[in-house]
Formats: structure tokens, C-alpha cells, sequence
């Protein structure tokens, strides 16, 4: 997946777990926790957009990401085998 097919996944994802977001225009500096992603909503969101990649990484290392663009990075990253 690129990076671009990444942040579109957590998008909706964050869209699913927080309705109001649904409709909202995701920017890659936009923080989950910013947009009102609470610590179990940002666990969800992250479970969800892992299982949609087959991708099994330790939430503990999403955490670094700032943003939803970091976020993407990072996962392409491992996707691809890089440690981020």
C-alpha cells in the first residue's frame, strides 16, 4: 500500500469510530487526539487500520506518531520491512 492508500484507511477508520469526523477533510498534520480521539477511540482506530494492512506491529510503536501523517509513514515503513 502507499502511504496515500495508508492515510485514507486511518481517515475512515477514524471516521467509523467518531461519526462526527466522518464528513471531516483529513489533513496529514491533523492529530487524532486534536480531533478529539480519545486514548481507547486512537487504539481502535489504529487495531482497525492494522488488521485492514495484515500488518502485526505492537501499538506501543504507533505511539511516536505525532499525526495521522506520521502515522501513515510509519506504517508504510514497517509494511515495507523498514524498522521507523
Amino acid at each position: 500500500m502507499t502511504k496515500e492508500e495508508i492515510f485514507a484507511l486511518i481517515t475512515r477508520h477514524a471516521g467509523e469510530v467518531i461519526p462526527r469526523l466522518e464528513q471531516h477533510a483529513f489533513q496529514w498534520t491533523d492529530s487524532l487526539r486534536a480531533l478529539g480521539a480519545n486514548s481507547i477511540d486512537r487504539s481502535e482506530i489504529v487495531m482497525m487500520t492494522l488488521e485492514a494492512m495484515e500488518l502485526d506491529i505492537p501499538l506501543s510503536e504507533t505511539i511516536r506518531a505525532e499525526n495521522i501523517g506520521e502515522l501513515a509513514a510509519l506504517l508504510h515503513g514497517r509494511q515495507a520491512g523498514v524498522q521507523a
